[in-house]
């Protein structure tokens, strides 16, 4: 369902992706090629959400702000897992985050990490580009090499092609 709150529509573009059971509200703005899937929900009732280009939120994660006081911003080719909760925090450009992983108010992801799944990244936790976070609270691991900053690509890329296989295919639904 997509609704407008408080006079503000989310602005989805029609290269987008947005399952029927995803719930988008309020001020809400998805970049080109992004997708939202099943179950997921982005309140933009307290503050606003902006996902960028080429990034996914997948299954059941929720991302909601801060009431005046954290939006929440997501990157470019950024991936959010399953069950995954972004709240309140900025997750830069080629970031994964694993599913069931929780990112608190005023955090900010550098670009390249991975967050693993089931990680708590606790509020005003600033995580440094190519780095790996896992635990609860989540601490920095080790810095990822080349291949897993490509492997980060990959999961976005392949929810591009999920994304024009659900396009195509939703041409076909009554």
């Amino acid at each position: 369902m997509i609704r407008a709150y408080l006079g503000h529509v989310p602005l989805i573009p029609s290269s987008c992706y947005v399952d029927c059971s995803a719930q988008i509200l309020g001020d809400v703005e998805l970049g080109e090629h992004s997708s939202v899937w099943m179950n997921a929900v982005l309140r933009g009732d307290v503050h606003s959400i902006r996902v960028g280009s080429n990034s996914n939120v997948q299954d059941c994660a929720v991302l909601h702000g801060m009431r005046n006081q954290c939006p929440v911003i997501v990157g470019d080719w950024v991936t959010i897992g399953h069950n995954a909760t972004v709240h309140g925090c900025v997750i830069h450009d080629a970031c994964l985050i694993g599913m069931g992983a929780s990112i608190l108010n005023h955090a900010v992801i550098g670009e390249g990490c991975i967050i693993a799944a089931g990680a708590v990244v606790p509020e005003r936790t600033v995580v440094p580009p190519d780095t790996l976070w896992a635990g609860v609270p989540a601490r920095e691991r080790r810095r990822l090499d080349p291949k897993e900053r490509e492997t980060i690509l990959q999961y976005a890329r392949n929810y591009l092609d999920y994304t024009k296989t659900y396009l195509e295919e939703k041409k076909n639904w009554g």
